[in-house]
C-alpha cells in the first residue's frame, strides 16, 4: 500500500513513523513534510490547502491511501477532491469537518444529539457577548468560531480581556466554564463503526502550573492512571455514537479521526470541543503505544470496513511527549535559529527546516520539536522524554517542566471524586 500523508508538523511526523513501520505500507510520500519526516518518507512540495493540487499529487504518486493530518486542508475540502479521484482517504468531508471548522456548528450538532456539553451562546457583537459573559460569570470562556490552530480560546477572570478577544475574533461562542481535568479521546471511524484509542491528556498553557496564554499544546501523556473505570465506554455511548448518527442524519457522515476534548466535571464527562483530526501533541504519545499496524487501521476507516478490523492492540507502559518551543511563542515566535542534538530517536519534528546553503537544521515555527519517550510506567516515560529535550540545543527555547508531573504524583483531582493515587 502506497500512502500519501498531507501535512508537515509534529502530528504528521508521528503519523509518518507509524505508517512507515507498518509492513503493509510499501511507501510513504509526505507533502509538504519536514526534515524529520524526510527520514522515513519521500517529501514533496504542495499547498496542503489546495484540493486540486493534493488530489493531483495523489494521482501522480499512485497513492492507495491519502491521510490528511491538519484541520485546514479538511475544512478546505481536500478529502472531497481526493475521493472524487476514486482514492481512499482518511479524513472527513468539508461538510463533516465543520465539526471543527465552526464551534457554533459543533454546538448545534451536540444539542441535536443530546451530547453532554457546556451551555453556550453564539455571539457576533459586543452587546450579545456582554450579556453571555454576565450570565455565565467568571471564569469567562470565549472561543473563536473558526479555526485558530488551537489558540482561539481565552479563559480568563478579566471581563475586559474576554470582550477584547471576542472583538478581535468577530463571531464567537461564549460558554460556561467546565471545571475538572481534561481528557483527549481519539476515535477512528468510518462513519458507522468507531474504535476508540487510548485517552490522553495535553497541556495547552505555555507555562508551568497551567499559566500564561493558550498554545497549540506543550506536551501530553498516555494512558491516564486517574481516569475513572468505564470512561471510554461512557463517552462512546453518550458522545461519539450520537454525534456520528446526527451527522449521518444531516447527510454529512464523518469518516476519519474524531477528536473528543472532554472536561471531567462533578456531573460527569462534558465535551469541550470536537476536532476533525488527530490532536498534536497527543498523537505522539498515543501512536507510540499503538501496537496495531497504523496503515491498515486508517485504510479500514477510509474504505468503510472498520467493523471487520480486529481489536486494537496496545503496548504495556506509558508515553510522554514534551514540546520544545521557540523564543517568543505563542505571541511572536523567533525562527531561523540553529538546532543541534535533534537526531536522536524519539525527537519529533514540528517546526523545523533546512537552511539554504549549508543545510543546517533551523527553527521554522512556534512549536519546534518534541521529545517523545515510552517507559514501563509514567514516571519512567517522563524522565526519558525530558532527557531527550534536555539534549537539544536551541537558543532561547522554552518548555514546560511539569508535563505529566501531577499524574505521576497522584495530584489529579476530579470534582466530587477526590485525588488520584500514584
Amino acid at each position: 500500500m502506497r500512502v500519501l500523508l498531507v501535512g508537515g508538523g509534529g502530528r504528521e511526523h508521528a503519523l509518518a513513523l507509524g505508517l512507515a513501520a507498518d509492513p503493509a505500507v510499501s511507501a510513504v510520500v509526505a507533502a509538504p513534510g519536514n526534515p524529520g519526516i524526510a527520514g522515513v518518507a519521500d517529501v514533496r512540495a504542495v499547498d496542503a490547502t489546495d484540493p486540486g493540487a493534493v488530489a493531483a499529487l495523489a494521482v501522480e504518486t499512485a497513492a492507495d491511501l491519502v491521510v490528511i493530518g491538519p484541520e485546514a486542508p479538511l475544512v478546505a475540502g481536500v478529502a472531497d477532491a481526493v475521493r472524487a479521484k476514486g482514492i481512499a482517504v482518511f479524513g472527513p468531508s468539508a461538510e463533516a469537518a465543520r465539526l471543527e471548522g465552526s464551534k457554533a456548528f459543533a454546538k448545534d450538532v451536540m444539542t441535536a444529539a443530546n451530547v453532554p456539553t457546556a451551555r453556550a451562546y453564539v455571539c457576533a457583537d459586543e452587546a450579545s457577548t456582554a450579556r453571555a459573559l454576565d450570565e455565565f460569570g467568571a471564569p469567562y470562556v470565549v472561543k473563536d468560531d473558526g479555526l485558530a490552530a488551537g489558540k482561539g480560546v481565552v479563559v480568563t477572570d478579566d471581563r475586559s480581556a474576554a470582550l477584547a478577544h471576542a472583538a478581535e475574533c468577530g463571531r464567537v461562542v461564549v460558554e460556561e466554564f467546565l471545571d475538572g481535568p481534561e481528557v483527549s479521546l481519539f476515535v477512528v471511524t468510518d462513519g458507522e463503526a468507531a474504535l476508540p484509542l487510548l485517552p490522553a491528556q495535553d497541556f495547552k498553557r505555555i507555562g508551568d502550573g497551567d499559566t500564561g496564554p493558550n498554545t497549540g499544546g506543550m506536551g501530553a501523556y498516555a494512558p491516564l492512571p486517574w481516569a475513572p473505570p468505564g470512561l471510554v465506554d461512557e463517552v462512546m455511548r453518550d458522545v461519539v455514537h450520537p454525534t456520528l448518527a446526527e451527522l449521518r442524519r444531516r447527510g454529512a457522515p464523518f469518516a476519519g479521526l474524531l477528536y473528543v476534548g472532554l472536561a471531567m466535571t462533578a456531573a460527569g464527562p462534558r465535551v469541550i470541543e470536537f476536532n476533525a483530526r488527530f490532536g498534536d501533541p497527543e498523537t505522539q504519545v498515543v501512536l507510540a503505544l499503538l501496537e496495531t499496524p497504523l496503515g491498515g487501521l486508517l485504510h479500514a476507516a477510509a474504505t468503510g470496513t472498520l467493523a471487520e478490523h480486529p481489536p486494537l492492540r496496545w503496548r504495556d507502559g506509558a508515553a510522554v511527549t514534551v514540546v520544545l518551543a521557540a523564543q517568543g511563542y505563542p505571541a511572536a515566535p523567533r525562527t531561523g535559529d540553529v538546532i543541534t542534538g535533534a537526531d536522536r530517536e524519539g525527537i519529533i519534528h514540528a517546526g523545523t527546516a533546512r537552511r539554504a546553503g549549508d543545510g543546517a537544521l533551523v527553527s521554522a515555527g512556534g512549536r519546534v520539536l518534541c521529545g517523545t519517550a515510552t517507559g514501563a510506567d509514567l514516571a519512567a516515560a517522563r524522565n526519558a522524554a525530558y532527557a531527550l529535550v534536555d539534549a537539544v540545543e536551541l537558543a532561547g527555547s522554552q518548555h514546560r517542566t511539569d508535563i505529566a508531573a501531577a499524574a505521576v504524583e497522584g495530584r489529579i483531582t476530579i470534582p466530587g471524586r477526590g485525588a488520584s493515587q500514584p
